[in-house]
């Protein structure tokens, strides 16, 4: 016998319920499922704005609201998965949402659990619920200044913050956690090979979107009120390229000039390696190097919509590039894979899936591809390494291990190769909570 009524069904709630099972319970990306069922699903832009922030929030809030449904139940762990998402959003509607009412929330969170739920689930969701519309102090976030409670008030996992506050102290580790929860700076990259940046932010304002001029790079556009992505003209029509202002650094700190011959080694989905075919004119030569097969077709769709004919995408392990290319590039960048700390406002479950073991397992790595591609820069050449984090363990560190090892590469003054805001720095460390795009780190050297 049905035990619920289709009519009363709130199809958003269930679709967020649905999306956050597959985050949790299947380990998929959330901006993955949640762009598969926005495309799967026709709904209102209200409702699709609504089912982003429900999907996003209580991905972001993680344990943090786990420890809130924890002063009510048992063992969250032992609830039914479907309803164990039930009782997030629920939570995330009641006390993060300041315009949910509560009795939507709760209401809607009892039919659904009618509806995907064992018997009782219902009344164990109301009871629950309610419990917490009852006495809502129980709920409440501990204070204090010690790591623990710093993660729980912002969202993040403990082992995270505890290694922030010994790096950067409380202030600033509290000023990165509160970034980290905003939402990220849209921004572009005009394609040269087409249009200039006065012509494109024109283009852009004519289709509806507020832009304005990069203050870091001069062939950025940062964008507010935009709309969708997909029906900006200006995108569809190759004249820009989504890309974050401190990832755009990196060619002009490459320096790549017409001609030359450059190798990428890590370059899916091909933001840098479009933009140093852009910085060089479309003329010369980019090797363009990943391990996975589907992400050199991106590698490869990149360069077409933008009309870029001079990289050539291939797999390749990137510690095989120097055995094979042997002092063969004018340039090579290393964009490292990293742990990504960086640029946690961009992915709402990263830092969830990041792990403490990541400053073992990953500077070997680091170490190696740089170790590689050092062999195919010509003397005289350029060697830059980049990482989108700001763990020194995977910066800095694997910079001067590698100079030690390879003492015919001496360290460049990298932040004077920035394009607009030159620095003395021998190294350029870019902060979220302080400069304002992602967390990244650039290192410049050349080879004698």
């Amino acid at each position: 016998m049905q035990r619920y009524r289709e009519d009363k069904i709130d199809r958003v709630r269930e679709l967020a319920m649905q999306v956050l099972q597959r985050v949790h319970t299947e380990g998929a990306y959330a901006n993955v499922a949640l762009a598969q069922t926005l495309r799967d699903t026709v709904l209102a832009e209200r409702d699709r704005r609504f089912l982003t922030e429900l999907v996003y929030g209580v991905t972001k809030a993680g344990e943090s609201l786990d420890y809130m449904i924890g002063q009510y139940v048992a063992d969250i762990r032992k609830v039914q998965p479907a309803i164990r998402e039930l009782l997030r959003l629920g939570f995330y509607q009641i006390f993060v949402m300041d315009r949910v009412p509560p009795s939507a929330a709760c209401n809607t969170a009892v039919e659904l659990a009618k509806k995907h739920g064992r018997r009782g689930a219902d009344s164990f969701v109301n009871g629950v619920l309610r419990a917490a519309l009852r006495a809502p102090e129980r709920a409440v976030l501990p204070t204090g200044r010690d790591a623990r409670a710093l993660a729980l008030r912002s969202w993040h996992p403990a082992w995270m913050v505890e290694r922030w506050m010994r790096a950067y102290g409380y202030e600033r580790t509290e000023a990165l956690c509160l970034c980290n929860n905003t939402s990220a700076p849209l921004s572009v990259r005009v394609n040269t090979l087409r249009t200039n940046r006065s012509a494109l932010m024109e283009q852009f304002a004519v289709a509806g979107a507020e832009a304005r001029a990069s203050r870091w790079v001069p062939d950025g556009i940062v964008l507010h009120a935009h709309g969708a992505l997909d029906d900006l003209p200006p995108l569809r029509a190759g004249l820009a390229q989504v890309q974050d202002e401190s990832s755009m650094l990196v060619a002009h700190v490459l320096g790549a000039e017409p001609g030359m011959t450059v190798i990428d080694t890590c370059a899916a989905p091909g933001g840098k390696t479009t933009h140093i075919a852009q910085r060089m004119e479309n003329r010369g030569r980019i090797l363009a190097f990943d391990i996975y097969e589907e992400k050199i077709r991106r590698i490869e769709q990149n360069a077409r919509r933008l009309g870029i004919s001079i990289i050539e995408a291939e797999m390749r392990d990137a510690r095989e590039i120097g055995a094979a290319y042997e002092a063969m590039a004018d340039r090579v960048l290393v964009d490292a894979p990293c742990s990504g700390l960086g640029v946690l406002r961009r992915k709402s479950d990263a830092r969830w899936k990041k792990s403490a073991s990541d400053r073992k397992t990953l500077p070997p790595i680091q170490r190696a591809i740089l170790a590689s591609a050092a062999r195919a820069v010509k003397s005289g050449g350029v060697l830059v390494y980049s990482t989108c984090t700001m763990e020194e363990c995977e910066n800095a560190a694997v910079v001067q291990d590698f100079l030690r090892a390879h003492p015919h590469f001496t360290l460049e003054q990298t932040g004077a190769f920035l394009p607009e805001q030159k620095t003395a720095e021998p190294m350029v460390q870019i902060m979220p909570e302080t400069d304002g795009p992602d967390g990244f780190f650039i290192a410049r050297m050349r080879r004698t």
